[in-house]
């Protein structure tokens, strides 16, 4: 008989198979604590994976609107449309899908297919930005060929311009995922963009969609709205008037304009020319430039390309930096008054020249100025005038002042890529004579037209130096105010007294002095032009340093100031190149469009008042005394044509606008015909020879931009070319400006 296992070797195999079962049983335990306490957030997110698919839903951008609630931004619903191509049945039905999907998107159909061959994914992007005739078209597609799954369109959004190119630099644009990139979409993103939301769905055993009741959603929270500063009309009338200055007086550096509202720093207007479209940002909007760059291949066209871009998004008024000239000297003239170093009354004399340090420094005049007062001084932009007045200011208050008034700092606009002038100013200690004598009449350094503008609205305001900015009110999606931007003073500069000073004085620089191309009939317009050297860049064609920037800087009214404007040409190359010439009759202009639109009533002088057009009278069926009874009873003169007793026909006709003293032709005759007469050459005249070859002639005369008392203003231009057949009567309007420009020093330019 075998004799069985020993009872030493039974306890053995007991041991052994206990010890086996712990650490079998703690291999288990440690696996599963593994599962679940070390890598638990790993197999969660797995098994979400395979049971849950989430989407992603887009919130709406919110609208950015003008001043009067127009809107200048807005996001409309627009679809991305993807394959799943897990869901796909087989090749036959991608074959289909690519075809008709290439059509409707004009997408390349192997892409697609290329696409919708990984089976193993279930969002594979053929197209963003579908608009809804496409989208509708698709639909349709699928409907017809009975397409159920494997074709998927998600609502997104996208922004749209309706002004397309107007005010581009300040309101910016997005990129492809809605995300600001540029100008106010960049500077507001957090609060324009809004919160995502999504479609969480259940997924079966097959990896399909479960029913409906499977479905959570988080909506999305629609981004903020922005109420801006900014009045589209008035934008409009910068951007036109700029225009018509960069092309008349070829600007190769591009202009730029502000329209600010001095009493609470808010800008109405902000421009540069040339520009682009909101809506094709990444196009070259300037022809030539862009023709410029079609003519390069390669990487020099690529990289052409990039810089231009760059260029055109560029806002000038608040990244670009510029020597501002004789518009700084009314800068001098408030630090010099408000510490009392210098009287209106005080006298100067001006040689052509002033030597400092040694340095013979030109004026704009090479024939001197003479004796002249300090009042005439800033109305003649004399430079030795104001290198003497910043002698007696010295380099302390100065500087002082400098920084006081902004220029040491950025303006904290809520814009982005403002620039800064560090660097660009002397510093205290090294202001010595010579700069000194040559920052007071604003040369040998820089500030951004921003600063400049909002240094000349603390002038006008009474001395508060302001905080500009763009946004008026924060909206939340249903419109209601959740944050408006009150005006921020930061500190006050000069004192009121002084500020009412200085409004008088650059009131005096429009009627007598270097601003006369600015003065309009019943408004009065305070302000200061300049012409600065570009003393750091060569001029390619000259290769000298002859480059300019004619400037101007102003508002109105004087006595009760609402708007300041300034207007900066970069580099012009025409006849003449100076401030007063080319920069401050495009203020003008711009004052005489947006007073009236603010609600400013011009106040006329009784010279003014003599030169106002009035309508002309209903004159016809009357004898020839009445009519010249009733022509003479306002204003205007006779010349009557035929015998008979009654007036058939009168030019110009009943109700157009005639000037005062113009001259109405009746026609008494049935036999008379309108007598026509040829427009004479009315160009380069001084008013009186204008109103000569009119009266020679037989036409009418309607004078822009200057008074009829004016003797030393020259037309510039006449609203129907010389030549032409009109009938007698017909009234012609012609441009006259003021040629106030003197030769350019050699040293430093400045009218």
């Amino acid at each position: 008989m075998a004799k069985g296992p020993s009872k030493r070797m039974v306890t053995r195999m007991k041991i052994l198979m206990v010890c086996l079962v712990f650490v079998f049983t703690g291999a288990l335990l440690g696996q599963l604590a593994s599962l679940q306490l070390v890598n638990s957030e790993e197999y969660q997110n797995k098994a979400i994976a395979q049971q849950l698919r989430t989407t992603t839903i887009n919130p709406k951008r919110g609208t950015i609107y003008d001043s009067n609630m127009k809107v200048l931004a807005q996001s409309a619903t627009v679809w991305t449309v993807a394959l799943a191509p897990a869901n796909i049945k087989d090749d036959a039905q991608l074959q289909t899908i690519a075809e008709g999907l290439s059509s409707i998107l004009d997408v390349d159909q192997e892409t697609i297919i290329e696409k919708g061959q990984n089976k193993k994914s279930y969002y594979e992007i053929v197209k963003r930005k579908v608009e809804k005739p496409q989208y509708d078209a698709i639909t349709q597609f699928l409907d017809d060929n009975d397409i159920k799954a494997g074709v998927d369109m998600y609502e997104d959004s996208k922004r749209y311009y309706p002004y397309n190119d107007e005010a581009s630099s300040v309101i910016g644009f997005t990129g492809t995922d809605n995300d600001g990139l540029y100008g106010l979409e960049s500077m507001y993103d957090e609060y324009l963009q809004g919160v995502p939301g999504k479609v969480v769905s259940a997924k079966n055993a097959y990896n399909t969609d479960m029913p409906f009741e499977y479905e959570t959603l988080i909506e999305p929270q629609d981004g903020n709205g922005l109420v801006l500063s900014i009045d589209e009309r008035i934008q409009a009338i910068l951007e036109r008037h700029l225009e018509v200055a960069a092309k008349e007086n070829n600007v190769t550096n591009r202009a730029a304009g502000i329209v600010m509202d001095v009493q609470t720093g808010e800008i109405l207007a902000m421009a540069t020319h040339s520009d682009f479209d909101l809506n094709s940002p990444m196009e070259i909007f300037d022809a030539d430039v862009a023709n410029e760059i079609a003519s390069l291949t390669g990487d020099e066209q690529a990289e052409a390309k990039k810089q231009a871009q760059f260029d055109q998004w560029r806002n000038k008024p608040v990244s670009d930096t510029y020597e501002p000239g004789s518009v700084f000297k009314v800068i001098t003239a408030a630090m010099a008054l408000e510490e009392k170093k210098v009287s209106v009354d005080d006298t100067f004399n001006c040689p052509g020249y002033y030597v400092v340090g040694g340095r013979r420094i030109s004026c704009a005049r090479r024939t001197g100025h003479g004796t002249v007062t300090f009042k005439q001084g800033l109305e003649q932009s004399c430079n030795p005038t104001f290198m003497q007045v910043g002698e007696r200011i010295g380099r302390n208050l100065f500087y002082q002042y400098f920084e006081n008034f902004g220029f040491t700092e950025k303006t904290g606009i809520d814009l982005p890529g403002e620039a800064t002038n560090a660097g660009l100013f002397h510093t205290e200690e090294s202001l010595n004579s010579v700069e000194l004598a040559t920052s007071s009449f604003g040369q040998t350094f820089k500030v951004t037209p921003l600063q400049m503008i909002t240094a000349i609205s603390a002038v006008a305001n009474g001395g508060y130096l302001l905080q500009p900015h763009v946004v008026r009110q924060i909206l939340d999606s249903d419109d209601n105010i959740i944050q408006a931007i009150e005006p921020n003073v930061r500190r006050q500069v000069i004192s009121t007294e002084t500020s009412d000073l200085l409004r008088e004085l650059m009131e005096g620089v429009i009627f007598e002095g270097g601003g006369k191309n600015a003065y309009l009939p019943g408004y009065r317009i305070a302000g200061k032009t300049g012409t600065s050297e570009k003393r750091d860049k060569v001029n390619e064609s000259t290769g000298q340093k002859d480059l300019r920037i004619a400037s101007f800087c102003g508002f109105a009214p004087a006595d009760d100031p609402k708007v300041a404007v300034l207007i900066m040409l970069d580099e012009p190359h025409a006849d003449n190149i100076f401030g007063g010439t080319i920069a401050a009759p495009v203020a003008r202009d711009i004052f005489a469009d947006v007073l009236p639109y603010l609600g400013v009533e011009p106040r006329y002088t009784a010279a003014e008042l003599q030169q106002l057009d009035t309508d002309t009278p209903v004159l016809t069926d009357l004898s020839p005394a009445d009519a010249t009874a009733k022509a003479e009873q306002k204003g205007l003169k006779v010349r009557v044509v035929g015998s008979g007793d009654t007036v058939l026909k009168q030019m110009p006709s009943a109700g157009s606008t005639i000037p005062k003293s113009g001259t109405v032709v009746l026609y008494t005759d049935e036999d008379s015909e309108m007598e026509e007469v040829t427009v004479p050459n009315l160009v380069g005249l001084t008013v009186a020879q204008v109103n000569t070859e009119a009266a020679n002639a037989g036409i009418n005369v309607r004078f822009s931009g200057v008074g009829l008392e004016s003797e030393d203003a020259v037309s510039t231009g006449q609203s129907i070319v010389a030549g032409e057949k009109v009938s007698a009567g017909t009234v012609i309007a012609v441009e006259f400006q003021h040629n106030v420009a003197d030769d350019a020093p050699n040293t430093v330019a400045d009218d």
